[in-house]
């Protein structure tokens, strides 16, 4: 599944006929394998057959006005064609002809925050790694396809930084098959919306800043570094009123829950009869992620919208966790982690049940969230973060210059990179549901 560059677009499109080829062949045989045939029902065999391949040629051609949407290939020889592969469980594979994607300078709105090659990074493998799940393949990424299914809708990511990189990763991956005058970027919601619209298609790709879903004191998309971290845990309209009619919503939120206690407020910001109380995190991030929960099952178009909810991307930040020097971080960081099923202290499991309880819970009331299990195939990629090469919002002091691994930054990803990946899971859904 080799992108060729400038046609992946149209290999795409003879790749997902192709598997639909496959699949009705795949019908061939469970049909014949079945059955008890004799010579006498030949002809009637014949007729089933046929019949089975007009059913199955009019479902694909009447999906996506006409065009076959991508599925993903279930290639083990021990699985039938109904069998559902784990696109989260694989390995990367080194791939330097089909990766990357689309070229860091040629993304016409890159985030100097994550272009590590911008800024003076030289050893670019980190762009080539491919992901294979064990049991199938993921569906070539189509920028085309992508931007019709997305016709007249809006795909909006919501959360904190880490899903503002999958949403700069989404932009690239669709930017370069969009001419200049066709494309545009702007901001709303004093800055915490930005909107990039493929004009076109009358299609948006968007990102909300909204680090902890809920309201809190670290809501402003540019000065939201307090001392004191505070969230209003039953309050959410404020931020879902920006994605309420939106087709497609990707949520995130982990690595500002990152400590032991966190402050809530009951009330709101300014008023002096608010109460504030300190209440263990973990508790508090169950708390948040109910009253998300209970918004989207009252005011979701069931639908309509298509939600999913992307686990906790890891950090690599205690290189001796991968048997590494002590003290050193991701910083110098060229290989990827060979150890299969690595899991660094950086991701919390109980955080990951919790969010798992909760959208088992949203299901049994009728509402699907897709989780995208980005966190295992991600824990292997610590060559893959920005470290020193990104831009540096404040001016590096000579302690640091001199010591690198202490401004390393070890939680964003570069781009073209994981992200990309991740997006590629997303697109599998966006067409496989």
């Amino acid at each position: 599944m080799k992108l060729q560059k400038g046609g992946r677009d149209g290999a795409a499109g003879r790749g997902t006929m192709e598997e639909a080829k496959i699949k009705m062949a795949k019908t061939y045989q469970i049909v014949l394998a079945g059955s008890s045939w004799g010579v006498r029902n030949t002809f009637h065999s014949l007729v089933a057959i046929l019949t089975t391949l007009v059913v199955i040629t009019t479902i694909y051609l009447r999906k996506d006005g006409g065009h076959v949407s991508p599925k993903i290939n279930a290639s083990s020889s021990n699985s039938s064609s109904s069998s559902k592969c784990d696109l989260f469980s694989g390995k990367w594979v080194f791939d330097n002809e089909s990766y990357p994607l689309y070229k860091e300078k040629e993304c016409t709105f890159m985030s100097d925050q994550l272009a590590c090659e911008k800024f003076g990074r030289k050893d670019l493998s980190y762009q080539n790694w491919r992901w294979q799940p064990h049991h199938c393949n993921l569906p070539r990424f189509n920028a085309t396809a992508l931007l019709e299914r997305l016709r007249n809708r809006r795909l909006v990511f919501v959360g904190d930084s880490l899903n503002r990189g999958q949403w700069a990763s989404m932009v690239c991956l669709v930017d370069s098959i969009l001419p200049k005058t066709l494309k545009s970027m702007h901001s709303t919601a004093n800055g915490s919306l930005n909107i990039f619209k493929a004009k076109d298609y009358n299609a948006t790709i968007e990102h909300y800043w909204s680090p902890l879903l809920v309201e809190s004191n670290s809501d402003d998309p540019v000065n939201h570094r307090v001392p004191e971290r505070t969230v209003r845990v039953k309050a959410i309209e404020k931020h879902a009123r920006y994605w309420t009619d939106a087709d497609f919503l990707v949520f995130n939120t982990y690595l500002w829950w990152r400590r032991p206690v966190m402050n809530v407020l009951w009330g709101s910001f300014g008023d002096p009869d608010g109460v504030y109380k300190g209440v263990e995190m973990l508790r508090v991030y169950e708390m948040a992620l109910r009253t998300w929960s209970d918004w989207l099952e009252v005011h979701v178009n069931r639908n309509k919208t298509h939600l999913f909810f992307v686990s906790m991307s890891p950090t690599h930040e205690r290189a001796e966790e991968w048997r590494a020097a002590k003290g050193n971080n991701c910083y110098s960081e060229t290989d990827m982690i060979a150890e299969e099923g690595y899991w660094g202290k950086g991701s919390d499991p109980k955080m990951m049940h919790v969010v798992e309880n909760v959208i088992d819970d949203l299901k049994a009331r009728g509402l699907n969230v897709q989780m995208l299990n980005i966190t295992q195939l991600s824990e292997y990629r610590k060559e893959g973060h920005p470290s020193i090469y990104r831009k540096q919002w404040d001016a590096l002091t000579q302690e640091q210059i001199a010591n690198p691994n202490s401004y390393a930054d070890c939680i964003h990803w570069c781009l073209p990179g994981v992200p990309d990946v991740w997006n590629e899971l997303l697109y599998a859904y966006i067409f496989h549901q």
